[in-house]
This record gives C-alpha cells, sequence and structure tokens, in this order.
C-alpha cells in the first residue's frame, strides 16, 4: 500500500539570469502584463471521457454559452481524450498544456477522486490546478420491480440477493459503494461498464437489480421507468448544508437521504468511520460534480476572463435551462466564489482515505498501490 499522506503542493522558486539591466518599474509592467494576458481566439475544453457522457454533455452546453459570455467571443471546441477512467487525458492536459488558456480542462468527481485516492497512474494535482468554473450535481439510488423491493424498509432483507453494475471501484462509483457500506449491504458487484448508461441498461435487462444514476440521468432515462412501475426510487445521495450536514436534494425533496435510509433501518444516526467517508465523498464528488480548470502557468488575466463570465452564465436563461436539464438544478459558481469549500472536501484526512482503501480490498477486492 502506498503513503497514505496527501500530495503537498511546494511553492518552488528559481533564479533566473537576466543579462539586460531591468528597472522596478519594468519588473512591475511584466507582473501587470500577466495580469491584462487575455484569452486567445481559439479555444480547447479537454474532455477526459469519451462523447455522450455527463460531462462531455456539461462542456457541450457550456462551449457556446462561454463564448458568448466572454466579450472577445473566442471560438471554444470540446476535445474528447478518453482513457484511464479520466487520467490519460488529464495527465496528458498538465504534461503538454501550452498555459495560455488555449487549453481548459472540463473534469469531474471520477477525475478528482483518482487523485484523492492516490491511484499511482494519476499525475495531476488538484492543489495546483486553479479552479475556474463549478457546478454540482446529485443522484439517486433505484432497484428494478423485479428485485422484489418496494421500499427502503426491504433493503434490511432484501427479497433477492442485490447486484449492481459499476464502472470502477475508484470513480464515482465509490459514493454507491460507501452508501451500501453504511446501510450494510452486500450486493454482487461487476465493474468494467463503459458508463452509467450501460449499467442502466444492464438493470433494464435483469442482469442486475440496484443501480444509481447522476440527477440528469435520473430524470430523463429512470423516471419514465418509475412511472411505468418497473423501477422503484429508494434515496438520493443527498446535498451538504452549510454546516455539512447531509440534507434532502432539492431536486428529490420526496426522497429521504441515505443517512435517513440508515436511520429507518437501525433506528439510529449514522456515525463512525463509515459514516464519515460517506460524507467527505458526497463533498468531494458531488458538490463540485463537474469543474473547469486552468494549469497554474495560465496568465491570470486569461484566468480572469473565464472567471468573470460566470455572472453572465447565469444569467443567459437558454444556457440555465440547457444546464439544468444536463445536471439537475443546481448552483453555478466561479471558482474564487467557493474556493475555501474545495479546499475542505478535498482534504481527506488519513484515516478516512485508510477506511476507504481497507474496504476496497475487503468488499470489493479492489487494491490502490
Amino acid at each position: 500500500m502506498m503513503s497514505l499522506g496527501r500530495r503537498k503542493t511546494v511553492a518552488a522558486t528559481a533564479g533566473v539570469a537576466i543579462s539586460c539591466s531591468l528597472t522596478l518599474a519594468a519588473c512591475g509592467g511584466g507582473a501587470r502584463g500577466a495580469d491584462e494576458a487575455k484569452l486567445p481566439s481559439s479555444v480547447q475544453l479537454i474532455v477526459p471521457f469519451a462523447a455522450g457522457g455527463g460531462t462531455d454533455t456539461f462542456a457541450r452546453v457550456l462551449a457556446p454559452a462561454l463564448k458568448d459570455a466572454v466579450d472577445s467571443h473566442p471560438s471554444i471546441q470540446v476535445v474528447n481524450r478518453e482513457g484511464g477512467e479520466s487520467i490519460t487525458g488529464t495527465n496528458q492536459f498538465v504534461k503538454q498544456n501550452p498555459n495560455d488558456g488555449s487549453q481548459l480542462l472540463v473534469a469531474s468527481a471520477t477525475t478528482t477522486y483518482q487523485w484523492l485516492l492516490d491511484v499511482p497512474q494519476v499525475k495531476y494535482d488538484f492543489n495546483k490546478l486553479k479552479p475556474l468554473i463549478i457546478a454540482g450535481t446529485g443522484g439517486v439510488i433505484y432497484a428494478s420491480k423485479d428485485s422484489g423491493i418496494t421500499s427502503v424498509e426491504d433493503l434490511k432483507n432484501p427479497p433477492k440477493h442485490l447486484s449492481y453494475g459499476g464502472i470502477s471501484a475508484t470513480g464515482l462509483d465509490l459514493s454507491t459503494l460507501l452508501a451500501f457500506n453504511m446501510l450494510k449491504l452486500h450486493p454482487k458487484v461487476t465493474f468494467g461498464f463503459e458508463g452509467r448508461g450501460p449499467a442502466r441498461l444492464a438493470l433494464q435487462r435483469g442482469e442486475t437489480n440496484i443501480d444509481y444514476q447522476t440527477t440528469s440521468a435520473y430524470l430523463t432515462e429512470v423516471k419514465p421507468m418509475v412511472d411505468k412501475g418497473t423501477a422503484v426510487p429508494l434515496m438520493s445521495f443527498g446535498v451538504l448544508d452549510k454546516k455539512g450536514n447531509v440534507v434532502r436534494d432539492p431536486n428529490f425533496k420526496s426522497l429521504p437521504t441515505v443517512p435517513e435510509v440508515y436511520e429507518k433501518l437501525y433506528g439510529q444516526q449514522p456515525s463512525g468511520d463509515a459514516y464519515k467517508a460517506y460524507v467527505a465523498f458526497l463533498a468531494a464528488g458531488f458538490a463540485f460534480e463537474k469543474s473547469v480548470w486552468a494549469t497554474p502557468q495560465t496568465p491570470k488575466g486569461v484566468r480572469q476572463t473565464v472567471i468573470e463570465a460566470v455572472p453572465a452564465l447565469k444569467k443567459d436563461q437558454k444556457f440555465d435551462q440547457q444546464r439544468k436539464d444536463s445536471l439537475g438544478d443546481y448552483p453555478l459558481y466561479s471558482g474564487p466564489d467557493v474556493k475555501t469549500s474545495l479546499n475542505k472536501a478535498f482534504h481527506i484526512s488519513d484515516s478516512v482515505k485508510k477506511y476507504v482503501f481497507d474496504m476496497l480490498k475487503s468488499e470489493y477486492h479492489t487494491s490502490v498501490q
């Protein structure tokens, strides 16, 4: 097992030999130049996933709206660099970036989870990357009618053994695995699905009988199944209030949260390591599920141009509706707006990480090395 220590951000300073004479005013001019740098006329939104997924959808909804929101109206294209559960494209982003704002990363919780879990293939560091735009989302855990489950109370003694289809134990599936763990459920889990869409289809074919979908897919794909009586909604993951408590998702007010279901099943509020781990990854994942980032070398003026476009994005009714349709009705923030919360969410204690590592190994035979 690797060291559980958080990668530490180390500020490096380099001495530069300058052969010509510079005045203090000239040096100050250089700093102002970085502050006043403009967004290039052509920008690529790098999506480290295949086309068609939630992150890709968010990027494609964002691209035309961001073009209109920036005064210079740059050309903005979405470029997919899939592979390695988003690690491949994100590594390439940080290693081969021109650092002029012509490439910006559109990440998801899967991208951040891989980093938070110290997956050895990860070469990026969200402590160093600069957040520009942040958007949250939510999700719902549901069962098929064939499972025999009619309410959350049935989860304590399921009529049939539960089976679940996932993409990866270290991606966004982790939040669901932590929910199962906290609720003392032990479903048969099959990893390797190419996306949540194929996992949902597996449930519809009867290959699995419990699943989760993020808000957008739940509303568009699962809600019709619920209306037809072929699926049973069980719980939402919930959202965090300002005090860090899990409360009901405003998009699913009638559904209990995972902690509420625990209380229904066991007669007390959840606590301990299982609950701490669930909350930690809920904060790091769903609260900041979709995000746009720049490299730290990208000039401040370029970054600020994107950040300052957020108020215009919020006022763009077409974008606002499309974003709600693709992610659900969750707030949109600029990076600086949530910097403190983001830093807190990304600081996961060694004890929580150790708990997660041990759970993945014992329950799902997955070792992070």
